[in-house]
């Protein structure tokens, strides 16, 4: 029996939405991708899967990390609410049970929220020196304190106008884009939770991306045969 992997759906209207790559790069790591229904069932979501997949969305509102909530970024394009709430449900629920996590660009930035930590709310807005993080092709550097995570500069790919700010309790800082955005976050004294400001799923040929979803994955399996 392969491990299950809990992916966490963006909302459209009266549908979920989910894309195949996320799908493809846990089913290609070896694992079983579930899409759980964005519902009131927490606890029973995190108790029927191994690991959970934080998805790409929209922008967390102000007011979830302590900032004006009449103070809107350029661009602002909020992520619905039920979907937030939800998924920091979700997080509790996974973290009390030890299971490990990969969060993905909004993923990342819920995590960093969901231990009470800031987001900067447009990168453009914070003048020059910062690159146009919404389209491109970047790089990073890689330093240390994530065990296992090959160290040293790569190239990712980039779709986000807001970042973390300041990290929240028990989180750690393990890559920088060039121009001094944390693209990189993990949960010290915790198996596996990770997460990352660009989209692995989408490059999930590179070897940094790889070793993600596999340290999703494969500590989900550890998990597993230990039920």
């Amino acid at each position: 029996m392969k491990p299950v992997i809990g992916i966490t759906p963006s909302v459209d209207g009266e549908s979920l939405r989910i894309k195949q790559a996320y799908i493809s790069a846990v089913e290609d790591s070896g694992a079983l991708p579930l899409v759980l229904p964005v519902s009131g069932c927490v606890e029973e979501c995190a108790e029927i899967v191994d690991g959970l997949l934080l998805t790409g969305g929209g922008d967390i509102p102000p007011d979830y990390y302590g900032a004006d909530a009449r103070v809107m970024a350029p661009g602002f394009r909020p992520e619905r609410r039920e979907r937030i709430d939800f998924e920091l449900a979700l997080l509790a629920e996974t973290i009390r049970k030890c299971r490990p996590v990969l969060a993905i660009c909004y993923g990342m930035q819920l995590l960093n929220v969901f231990h009470k930590g800031a987001l900067i709310g447009d990168i453009c807005s914070m003048g020059h020196g910062h690159i146009d993080h919404s389209a491109c092709m970047h790089g990073i550097r890689i330093s240390g304190g994530l065990a296992g995570c090959p160290e040293g500069p790569n190239t990712v790919n980039s779709t986000h106008h807001q970042a973390v700010d300041r990290t929240g309790d028990g989180l750690a800082v393990f890559a920088v884009s060039d121009d001094g955005i944390i693209e990189g976050i993990f949960k010290r004294d915790y198996n596996c939770c990770i997460g990352v400001q660009w989209h692995p799923e989408r490059i999930f040929t590179e070897p940094l991306s790889k070793w993600l979803f596999k340290s999703l994955t494969g500590r989900a399996d550890d998990i597993r045969r230990l039920r």
